[in-house]
């Protein structure tokens, strides 16, 4: 197991957090996400005491200072499972200790969350925006995370091709692993840890604004692409039935152009499926989905004017009311990331930006991992059902990154 720790312009907890790792035994991968020479002798300490260290040339976000870390791992040490822990003293080892025995008893499909339940002394911006996230994740997903911000969690080794084609570069990627998890069969299990937040949470480097856009972006293009199906639909309706007069060609003729506006959006925009990936069968799944929803649509609001409710109140009301049924079953059928229905295979890695060698290394040579135990045997499902395995630990090895 290897503990992965993204950094951008850490203080002296970086360096604690590394120590206390190494004295426990734990491999620890550092990635200096472009902090500048001015944070270079933390980096430096963190490599004396062990660690080994990456940096990117210029800051890239936590997102690729995560997929860095992950793409190292994976090309150095197959097999071996990641726990990644945030550098700003909020993670303690000993959580870190148990998310890691945690991750060991789950199957390959899952990953363990150290979840934080908001006790005691917390900034309000924290507890708020965990609230408001936690909210919109359940209510778009129908998945209940009570922490979905926490950096401290942990990945199967077989997850990790998987995690490298997460987009997002900045504090976004977290959240899209989890909202991608939910679409691909893969399962979420929490671990309870403290609650720590050090002077108010001051070393962070989230951005109240910029950064909250970036992680409820994705949970929200789902309800923009909707709203503007809904728009189109609703015009069309009213422009149809004033010229018609039927009720069933109105609906038939405004669902028929909404319909695959909202198609081509959700395909290309909220679930992402490349334009090279075949369509066919998303679209045929789509269409079912379409004809249900006009059915039970074309119903409501038959009913609803008949007993007479305006027809626009009447699509509003109906609309609300068949919004989430249309989000699951597109998310769990249709547009299922890494779905064999459609003969898509899910995309490769992305590339990632070119690593230079932290100070501590010499020049030209990518730092290396030392050794680590054995891989272990393959996990099955039902090692969910077993009592956590104690905690590996490992020694460094000769590869130990020193100073120049």
């Amino acid at each position: 197991m290897i503990v992965l720790v993204p950094a951008y312009q850490p203080d002296t907890r970086l360096v604690t957090l590394v120590a206390d790792l190494r004295q426990a035994g734990h491999t620890v991968l550092v990635v200096d996400d472009g902090s500048g020479p001015d944070h270079a002798t933390m980096f430096a300490a963190a490599a004396r005491l062990g660690a080994q260290v990456l940096t990117h040339p210029r800051n890239r976000g936590k997102g690729q200072a995560l997929r860095t870390g992950l793409a190292h791992v994976q090309a150095t040490h197959p097999g071996q499972d990641v726990v990644c822990a945030d550098c700003d003293g909020q993670h303690t080892p000993a959580d870190i200790a148990r998310v890691a025995a945690r991750l060991r008893a789950v199957a390959d499909d899952t990953l363990v969350l150290g979840t934080r339940r908001f006790t005691g002394e917390v900034p309000a911006r924290s507890r708020f925006g965990n609230t408001v996230t936690r909210l919109l994740f359940r209510t778009v997903t129908g998945t209940a995370v009570h922490d979905t911000q926490t950096g401290l969690r942990g990945y199967p080794a077989a997850m990790l091709p998987w995690l490298l084609s997460v987009p997002g570069d900045r504090f976004e990627y977290e959240l899209e692993v989890l909202l991608r998890a939910t679409t691909s069969g893969r399962h979420i299990v929490e671990e309870d840890i403290a609650t720590v937040y050090l002077e108010a949470n001051a070393s962070s480097h989230f951005r109240p604004v910029v950064d909250s856009l970036r992680v409820y972006v994705p949970m929200l293009t789902f309800a923009a692409s909707s709203l503007t199906a809904f728009t189109l639909d609703t015009a069309l309706l009213l422009v149809l039935h004033a010229t018609t007069g039927n009720l069933l060609a109105s609906v038939l003729g405004a669902r028929a152009v909404s319909s695959s506006a909202n198609f081509l959006l959700n395909r290309h925009v909220v679930f992402r499926r490349p334009r090279r990936a075949p369509w066919r069968a998303a679209a045929t799944r789509y269409a079912g989905l379409v004809l249900a929803l006009l059915t039970v649509n074309y119903l409501l609001l038959a009913a609803l004017t008949s007993i007479g409710v305006p027809l626009l109140p009447a699509k509003v009301l109906t609309e609300i009311a068949l919004f989430a049924t249309s989000f699951e079953v597109q998310r769990r059928f249709v547009f299922t990331a890494g779905s064999t229905h459609d003969g898509h295979v899910p995309e490769a890695a992305p590339a990632l930006p070119t690593m230079s060698p932290a100070r501590t290394t010499p020049r030209g040579k990518a730092p290396q991992c030392p050794s680590t135990t054995p891989t272990r045997p393959p996990r099955t499902a039902s090692s969910r059902e077993h009592t956590p395995a104690p905690l590996q630990l490992s020694s460094p090895g000769s590869g130990t990154t020193s100073p120049d």
